[in-house]
């Protein structure tokens, strides 16, 4: 039989509550911008924003004007959702604690992932939410993926627990060295 093929997230979607708390969380906090709206067109009692997460792809939420804001943490039982992440540049990432106090949302403070740096804390109705920075761009031609799948090749070789700086840096030199052809022996 043969696989089906994904090309990407096409879009996320999330059961919200009122119209202006998700308005005010995804454009207000996170800066996402609100590109349309319209009615759920599987149930006419609630509406249907689109937010643009920044990569031109789509977050949506149900919204329900008589749903009740919930700050609770989402369920994280097998088949539930643990977290959403969201990329944010280094730039962006070294300001993020000092944005989170400063509008007085609670958070995780910084989190070395050891190829990402991450941040994380909770939307009004109790999900989880990651903003998350790579401490590496891949070389020309490759993306993340790629070297991450490398960099596991060679974490795991090398027995070590996860991935690191070390294994990110022989990741990217194994990748330009299949794009980046030389005539010399050095």
């Amino acid at each position: 039989m043969t696989k089906l093929q994904s090309q990407g997230v096409h879009h996320i979607t999330i059961m919200g509550a009122d119209r202006q708390t998700s308005i005010d969380f995804w454009e207000g906090v996170l800066g996402m911008p609100f590109v349309f709206e319209q009615p759920n067109l599987d149930n006419p009692d609630e509406g249907h924003l689109y937010f643009d997460p920044g990569d031109g792809r789509l977050i949506t939420i149900f919204t329900n004007e008589s749903r009740a804001v919930d700050p609770a943490r989402t369920p994280t039982n097998a088949g539930c959702v643990h977290h959403i992440a969201f990329a944010v540049s280094q730039s962006m990432y070294s300001q993020l604690a000092d944005r989170l106090d400063a509008k007085g949302i609670e958070h995780s403070g910084e989190k070395d992932r050891g190829f990402m740096n991450s941040i994380y804390f909770k939307d009004p109705l109790g999900l989880l939410i990651e903003l998350a920075s790579y401490r590496f761009e891949p070389p020309l031609g490759a993306t993340h993926t790629d070297v991450l799948f490398e960099a596991h090749q060679i974490r795991t070789k090398a027995g070590d627990a996860s991935i690191r700086d070390k294994h990110l840096a022989e990741a990217i030199e194994v990748l330009s060295r299949r794009r980046h052809r030389t005539l010399s022996d050095s």
